[in-house]
């Protein structure tokens, strides 16, 4: 198993991270839910004289809609948080599903044909990008990079003797606002709109819940008897974990194919409910889908299929290889090991050489 960093340095890498150009102004998707892609370009380094104007630029390349324009452009810091967001819902998007036969593919073709279905898998988009969004404006606002908003008020508590409130607390309460507006819609005109807004508030309600009081305790020897507290939202990490439960548990409220290819193209405002299923969206926390996915295992318009995936014995190749089998490589590899700290400031590691065995899905 990789370390925790090594293996998020290596998704920086592989990850394709995809921004939205959507027409229109009932459209409000964005990050990973959207159906045009275009590569992060790197933040313009304009001259001094220029830097004024420089999120202007960096808005219009995000190809936002008219209102998500203005909005970015309001605010210097928003555009940056904007791409933060979008990297860190892919990044933990293919995390968590890494070791699964669809492994968060974000590929233009095969996310833009996952969107126009309601998959599992089109849930967790949904609600990862919006949790993404959430988070990285409330930790922006708290780390000074907004012009709009400070760190977190003190909430109104009902024992104030014991403690007060102090620290830099993440602004949740303006982020939940600015992601509402930037991701609202005028009308949601059939059952696979109001499933995605669901999914959408499902992320944006799991960072809410994840919220966190730290305290530090100030006193004579370390006495308490005043506390500096303030409000922290969980790692997110933390809420991918949560999202990824929810995607194991996702609820399916309507249907108009269960194909399991997943072929064809749906129209849910005009097919007949299943049996035992609603056109409503019921009131949950639950992520929530209407289509049975298909099965991943081969090349299809929805990902690239598991031939030739990585994958490992007696943990996932039976069902990351679809029952295909696996081949088996053998190589050599050199890594540090034995590392020591010397005094003072670095470390000293030996070169071990071992053999190991990889394997990967035959076709």
């Amino acid at each position: 198993m990789l370390d925790g960093h090594l293996l998020l340095g290596w998704l920086s890498f592989t990850v394709i991270v995809l921004l939205i150009s959507l027409p229109g102004q009932t459209t409000a998707n964005f990050g990973l839910t959207g159906t045009e892609p275009l590569s992060i370009l790197p933040l313009s380094s304009e001259p001094e004289e220029t830097l004024g104007k420089a999120h202007y630029k960096l808005c219009d390349r995000l190809k936002l809609d008219k209102k998500q324009r203005r909005m970015c452009r309001r605010d210097p810091g928003v555009a940056e948080t904007l791409m933060e967001a979008i990297s860190m819902s892919a990044l933990e998007c293919q995390y968590q599903f890494r070791f699964e036969r669809w492994n968060c593919t974000l590929e233009g073709r095969y996310r833009a044909s996952l969107l126009k279905r309601g998959f599992k898998e089109t849930a967790f988009l949904f609600a990862i990008s919006s949790a993404g969004l959430t988070h990285a404006m409330a930790k922006a606002c708290s780390a000074g990079r907004m012009e709009r908003c400070t760190c977190d008020e003190a909430p109104d508590l009902e024992n104030r003797k014991a403690w007060q409130w102090g620290g830099c607390g993440d602004n949740l309460k303006y982020s939940n606002k600015f992601v509402k507006e930037f991701l609202s819609k005028k009308s949601y005109k059939d059952l696979r709109e109001r499933m995605n807004m669901h999914n959408t508030n499902v992320g944006m309600k799991v960072i809410k819940a994840g919220v966190e009081t730290t305290c530090k305790c100030h006193g004579v020897s370390g006495s308490c008897t005043v506390q500096t507290c303030w409000r922290q939202l969980s790692p997110f990490h933390e809420i991918g974990k949560q999202l990824k439960q929810r995607y194991e548990t996702s609820l399916k409220v309507g249907s108009s194919t269960n194909e399991a290819t997943g072929e064809g193209d749906i129209s849910p405002a005009r097919a007949q409910p299943s049996p035992g299923h609603s056109d409503q969206i019921p009131r949950t926390m639950d992520l929530i889908h209407i289509e049975d996915s298909p099965s991943f295992c081969r090349m299809s318009k929805y990902s690239p299929g598991t031939s030739g995936r990585k994958c490992y014995k007696d943990k996932n190749c039976d069902s990351i290889c679809c029952g295909r089998g696996h081949n088996t490589q053998s190589r050599v590899v050199t890594r540090p090991c034995q590392c020591q700290v010397r005094w003072c400031c670095y470390v000293e590691c030996k070169q071990c050489t071992q053999r190991e065995e990889v394997y990967t899905c035959k076709e």
